[in-house]
């Protein structure tokens, strides 16, 4: 009877779990709050480099070599974003590019706060800024 209980209440909280994850990512179509935050890493040749040189070490394994979403390395299923297209589904501002880094948006975008600083990954957003469309 205990087993049988237990199992019920932790077979209970799955479904919870599940909705807890979708309702952590973030909107589709971008973040006003992000949108609001300003570069604060000027766009220099040394700067596009330096992230053009992380983004190739923590990066193109999922997005690509050249960010085109075709480095494959998507573990949960998720097809990687093309960084070099017009869609941004997470928003495209330089404020929001660094949010979408820094915090993730799913299973398989998980958010780099721990592993890059933030300098770091504002250089990606100048390199990203470099090969991608302008805005």
């Amino acid at each position: 009877m205990r087993v049988s209980s237990l199992v019920v209440l932790l077979a209970s909280f799955i479904p919870a779990a599940g909705l807890a994850d979708v309702a952590a990512q973030p909107p589709k179509g971008g973040n006003p709050v992000a949108a609001q935050l300003k570069n604060p890493v000027a766009k220099t040749p040394e700067s596009i480099a330096a992230g053009r040189k992380v983004f190739q070490r923590m990066c193109a394994r999922c997005h690509g070599p050249n960010a085109k979403g075709d480095g494959g390395g998507a573990g949960g299923g998720g097809i990687p974003s093309d960084l070099t297209d017009e869609v941004w589904d997470h928003g495209s501002t330089d404020g929001e590019i660094f949010t979408t880094i820094h915090d993730g948006t799913s299973i398989d975008m998980e958010g780099y706060a721990e592993q890059i600083t933030d300098t770091d990954l504002w250089h990606i957003v100048n390199y990203l800024r470099s090969i991608g469309p302008r805005k």
